[in-house]
């Protein structure tokens, strides 16, 4: 028999494309999705099953590559952003048509920030794309939405997995995937692995680089800013599950895949089937 299921998916970046395999697992195992809410790469997963596009938006991340990411990305020269972000959205709307959210077959809605007041923007209404484009707005990175008074930038600035956001009926599963977070010891330990193996290296262009570089090279400004700020998006998503109970709760933490990985969909996708696969597995005996 099947369950209906609210589904929440997290920001993420790429590593958010675990969701298609998500949604693909659930509906392999008879879930019927009945809403959906989303922030960031998860609003965008999110929005495209809702508008029946979800397996033609996978075909077409096979096709990326790092000579298709640089041509999707519109660099400007703001003193406020690096990429407009318009590229993109233009090429997805090239096979997923843009639809007012309230004409979709389920209810759907994004979450984005607005950098004006700082509060949260929950969008349940108007254009699907632009609703979207507002969640992914990660800031410094994509160039803010203007939205009536409201500057939009993402969604994963105050509420990354949006469990008290997502329609509800009676009787459904609340379930939520949760990709913002990094295993980070994981990839401490790769990169130590990494390390050592350089070290030991008998090639002579990397002796003198070993000797050049210093052991600590991605130790920086960059790095510990993003560190900083993933781990905070970490901590209010875990504490939004602690205030919601989801039913079920993918937490799939990642150490192999960054937030940039965009070429690397079908692996990503995978890990999204099995860790969807383990959770209803575990839901379902317990």
């Amino acid at each position: 028999m099947s369950r209906d299921v609210a589904l929440v998916l997290s920001s993420g970046g790429a590593r958010g494309l675990a969701h298609i395999g998500a949604i693909q697992e659930l509906l392999s195992q008879d879930y019927r999705i009945t809403s959906v809410a989303g922030c960031s790469m998860g609003a965008l997963i999110g929005g495209v099953y809702a508008a029946g596009k979800l397996d033609d938006f996978r075909e077409w991340m096979k096709t990326i590559d790092r000579k298709k990411m640089l041509e999707l990305t519109d660099f400007s020269f703001s003193l406020n952003h690096l990429v407009k972000g318009s590229r993109i959205i233009e090429a997805i709307m090239e096979f997923v048509p843009d639809v007012p959210i309230e004409q979709l077959p389920i209810p759907y809605c994004a979450v984005a920030t607005d950098y004006l007041s700082g509060q949260e923007v929950v969008i349940r209404e108007g254009s699907l794309f632009e609703a979207i484009r507002a969640s992914i707005s990660l800031p410094t990175f994509y160039e803010p939405v203007r939205r009536g008074d409201m500057l939009l930038i993402d969604g994963g600035v105050t509420n990354p997995i949006p469990l008290n956001r997502v329609v509800r009926q009676e009787g459904d599963l609340l379930i939520g995937i949760d990709v913002s977070g990094h295993d980070y010891k994981a990839q401490w330990l790769m990169h130590q692995e990494l390390h050592e193996k350089r070290k030991r290296s008998t090639s002579l262009s990397q002796q003198i680089l070993n000797r050049l570089l210093p052991d600590n090279l991605d130790f920086n400004y960059y790095t510990m800013l993003s560190r900083t700020s993933s781990i905070m998006i970490r901590q209010n998503s875990l504490l939004m599950a602690q205030l919601t109970h989801p039913d079920v709760l993918v937490d799939i933490q990642m150490s192999r895949f960054s937030g940039f990985d965009y070429d690397k969909s079908e692996k990503i996708i995978a890990v999204g089937h099995q860790k969807t696969h383990q959770a209803l597995m575990a839901y379902t005996t317990q």
